[in-house]
């Protein structure tokens, strides 16, 4: 008996696409983030767009999280 219940992902294909946009979406939303603290302290907008769009996809990746924990697999 293990303390982790094993997961394989799933054999529905529109369920691993939604899967890989989510990570996708969180990830690259955090690197967003993340690069946008490193842009000089000019007045740019840039590193105010980077962080804003950079929260938004990891909002929406989270948001996505959850909606796909409450799909469930079809046989």
């Amino acid at each position: 008996m293990s303390f982790f219940k094993k997961y394989n992902g799933t054999a529905d294909l529109r369920l691993a696409r939604l899967e890989k946009l989510i990570w996708v979406l969180i990830y690259g939303g955090l690197l967003s983030v993340v690069l946008s603290f490193f842009i000089p302290d000019e007045p740019s907008h840039t590193a105010v767009a980077m962080l804003v769009g950079g929260c938004i996809l990891t909002a929406v990746g989270v948001g996505m999280l959850y909606y796909r924990s409450r799909l469930h697999q079809g046989h």
